[in-house]
């Protein structure tokens, strides 16, 4: 019986260029992706980019580490990597990404994969390339980038987001893995924060930076200061940092049933182009 061979494969650094262009289709959704690219991953990580190929072209891709994140793939892509990842799922924490990938790969790997802890349906996927000040919003002048020497101050916030996100703390025990990534997101100049008196009282980081676009993360503030206003001044101000010191467009997705921060996030000028889905495993 003569077998045929897959149409996907892991990729290597000789396919960057090809993976950045796939990328850019949709900066906005493929941001994440295309920022572990420009990192280095296809030298540094071997095997964590799967590549589905038609007569040469690349058609689609999959992320393929903590987190499984599908790049422009249609049903045949999808089909073809599930086969590549149904053994696979240790050390997995989530697969999310635009929802009709997501939903398709996750049918197809739920029977091999077993039963996630929850999974996110609708996660309204939004963006801005306007400056705050161009559209006379009010913008907090307290809102910074975070300094090196302040890692242990952001440190308990960020904290804070992640188990009020996930619903579980970021570590047990030491904080020393966790801290480092605080660390590498500040030494970036990509943590941007209003302390008061040695306290973080909000923050906001840029996770992903790549084809012209930064997708925003762990925006937190302090829960004695909700519901007083203070949240689009805040995250207008960090937003416009973001546009003119990192990407011509800032993106971000956020829990459907969030209704404070999706309209936090429309009153400074984001709008909505896509609809993301997550599932924690």
């Amino acid at each position: 019986m003569l077998r045929t061979s897959s149409p996907v494969r892991a990729l290597s650094n000789t396919d960057r260029d090809e993976a950045l262009e796939l990328c850019a289709r949709d900066p906005t959704t493929n941001v994440f992706v295309a920022s572990r690219i420009e990192e280095g991953v296809l030298r540094a990580m071997p095997g964590s980019l799967l590549g589905y190929r038609v007569d040469g072209e690349l058609r689609g891709m999959c992320w393929v580490s903590a987190n499984v994140v599908p790049v422009e793939c249609d049903p045949e892509a999808l089909e073809a990597i599930s086969v590549r990842l149904r053994r696979w799922h240790r050390g997995c924490a989530s697969i999310f990404g635009p929802t009709d990938q997501v939903e398709s790969l996750w049918e197809l790997l739920a029977p091999h994969w077993g039963r996630p802890r929850s999974i996110r349906w609708r996660q309204p996927l939004m963006e801005t390339s306007t400056p705050p000040s161009d559209l006379g919003l009010v913008i907090d002048p307290r809102v910074r980038v975070a300094r090196d020497d302040e890692v242990d101050v952001v440190l308990p916030a960020a904290a804070a987001m992640f188990t009020d996100e996930i619903g579980y703390p970021p570590y047990h025990g030491s904080s020393r893995g966790y801290r480092s990534l605080i660390a590498q997101l500040i030494q970036d100049g990509h943590t941007y924060v209003w302390v008061e008196q040695g306290e973080v009282l909000f923050k906001a980081d840029v996770g992903s930076v790549a084809v012209g676009a930064a997708q925003i993360q762990g925006v937190w503030l302090a829960p004695r200061l909700r519901g007083q206003g203070l949240a689009a001044p805040l995250m207008a101000a960090a937003t416009a940092l973001i546009l003119a010191d990192v990407a011509p467009l800032a993106t971000l997705y956020v829990n459907d049933f969030n209704a404070a921060a999706r309209a936090t996030y429309r009153a400074i000028g984001f709008a909505e182009v896509g609809t993301f889905t997550t599932v924690l495993l």
